[in-house]
């Protein structure tokens, strides 16, 4: 514990530091790799594995039954419409969701009785329903449109905030990474995708940018009397926001993705509960991207959107002139 809080002490005063800025170019070439690697994978895949609340198909609820098993479901599905692909999941205490293909109304019938069967409950017991593809379409498109809405706000609001119009576009293209990213890391687990998962990308947007925030106003900070100092050059300071802020984005995102571990473990290894499964990963694969990004994309994408201008290029040159002659 001495020894981390040392470590911390040292990043805030500068007597250690990591090249965040520095070694920017190599962030950002493996940035881009994972970006173009999560667009390529899910078209190499043949699309993503879409729930059916996207895809369409039959639904059926049991409720009351003696045991969690999931074999005599799939097993009961399998007998009646061998291709129906059956998903069976223990959403509750003693109840068992079992989701297929579109089954016609005979193959329906058919099925909740074989299910009462395989559960030991009346048939009574088993409901079924069928959900059409259009609903998870419009799932979607409410999302698309809330993402729209986010994005429009937090470019507006983080200009107004800082005072600077690149500290907006560094953000945005940070929360890009941390989305696509996330994405492709998602489609390689080959989870299913629900509005669970839609609304886990939604939240780590939010994540993500709380992230992004603190780092962005120790920078602020740090770089507000830029030219009244010949210590420092605007690319040191940046970094030493970045370390100064590094212990504070480590102990919030594990804070943050403990929990969410714990949950996704619940969720894929003892309940096997899709809504669990799907919403957790999500979470969890994103909060760990979002901290990532926010040290070694969005802030070394802002050192370098600046580190170009006259009047920082001119400070800086004045700054290392005096370094020289000092040493």
């Amino acid at each position: 514990m001495a020894n981390l809080a040392t470590w911390g002490n040292e990043l805030y005063t500068g007597k250690r530091s990591y090249p965040f800025i520095g070694k920017r170019k190599i962030w950002f070439l493996i940035a881009g790799i994972l970006v173009l690697a999560s667009i390529i994978l899910p078209i190499a895949k043949g699309g993503f594995n879409l729930g059916i609340e996207f895809r369409g198909g039959s639904e059926f609820t049991i409720s009351g039954v003696a045991h969690q098993d999931i074999a005599p479901g799939e097993q009961a599905v399998s007998q009646i419409a061998p291709d129906s692909h059956p998903s069976v999941t223990n959403i509750a205490a003693n109840t068992m969701r079992i989701q297929t293909d579109k089954l016609s109304d005979e193959q329906t019938v058919q099925v909740a009785q074989a299910l009462a069967d395989a559960y030991g409950v009346n048939k009574s017991e088993v409901t079924s329903t069928f959900i059409g593809p259009s609903w998870g379409a419009d799932v979607s498109r409410q999302a698309l449109w809330g993402l729209v809405v986010f994005v429009v706000l937090v470019t507006l609001l983080m200009a107004a905030y800082f005072r600077t119009w690149k500290m907006s576009i560094a953000a945005i293209i940070g929360l890009f990474a941390v989305v696509v990213i996330t994405i492709g890391i998602y489609s390689l687990s080959n989870f299913e995708v629900t509005p669970s998962t839609i609304i886990g990308f939604l939240t780590i947007l939010s994540y993500s940018l709380y992230d992004t925030v603190v780092v962005f106003d120790k920078i602020r900070e740090n770089t507000h009397h830029v030219f009244e100092q010949k210590k420092r050059t605007f690319a040191e300071l940046v970094n030493l926001a970045i370390n100064q802020t590094l212990v504070r984005s480590i102990n919030t995102s594990v804070v943050a993705v403990l929990p969410v571990g714990s949950i996704l473990f619940i969720g894929t290894f003892m309940l096997g509960a899709g809504t669990l499964q799907d919403l957790s990963l999500a979470l969890f694969v994103g909060i760990i991207v979002g901290t990532l990004c926010t040290v070694f994309v969005q802030a070394p994408l802002y050192a370098a959107m600046r580190m170009n201008e006259p009047a920082i290029r001119k400070h800086d040159a004045q700054v290392l002139e005096q370094r020289e002659v000092s040493a």
